[in-house]
């Protein structure tokens, strides 16, 4: 049987001065998911983050944004899976991912960290567990290892911060499937619209 999901976390870094950068795309992911239910996160310090509960076709979830820097996010999906017992198998963490082209997202479901220091400290923080599922959004690669951390803290182009926010759509489309637990729907859904 499919694994539903019970935590759906998007990363970023607090603040203004990185609000709408390519790193943000997960945490501005959860953030336009809540609006699309009429919910809003509030700041809830035990779990260095902002958080909500929502009910979605029948299924309970939550949704967190961590409020800590990207490097530290594991402090906040950790605090947050513990205190409501959450298996890290029922964890989805969307997180922009460099090896995508912007207009694409991909499910995955579990793996390494690939590079991404929030994922890397989930996974240290979870317990050196790497079982959750991931939602990948695309933000493209400047083409030189040495520009990715000046890349990822700027705001993407116009022309790709639209491929980047219809991929978004798409992908909050198909989150109901991945949230059931329907995962093979989920990833065929996303997959063929973008």
């Amino acid at each position: 049987m499919d694994t539903p999901v019970e935590l759906i976390v998007g990363l970023g870094n607090p603040g203004p001065t990185y609000e709408r950068t390519r790193h943000n795309a997960g945490a501005d992911l959860v953030l336009a998911f809540a609006q699309s239910l009429n919910t809003e996160l509030k700041l809830e310090s035990k779990f260095f983050g902002d958080t909500a509960k929502v009910m979605l076709d029948g299924h309970s979830l939550r949704l967190l944004i961590p409020s800590t820097f990207m490097n530290h996010s594991g402090q906040s999906v950790a605090a947050l899976a513990r205190f409501y017992q959450i298996p890290c198998e029922r964890i989805l963490i969307v997180h922009d991912e460099l090896d995508l082209p912007p207009g694409s997202a991909r499910f995955k479901k579990a793996g390494g960290h690939g590079g991404h220091n929030g994922l890397r400290d989930a996974i240290q923080c979870l317990g050196n567990k790497s079982d959750f599922a991931r939602l990948r959004i695309g933000i493209g690669h400047p083409g030189n290892a040495k520009q990715v951390v000046d890349y990822v803290l700027k705001k993407a182009s116009p022309k790709d911060q639209e491929l980047i926010s219809n991929s978004m759509v798409d992908a909050i489309r198909s989150l109901p499937l991945a949230v059931a637990g329907q995962w093979e729907r989920a990833m065929n859904d996303l997959h063929s619209a973008n």
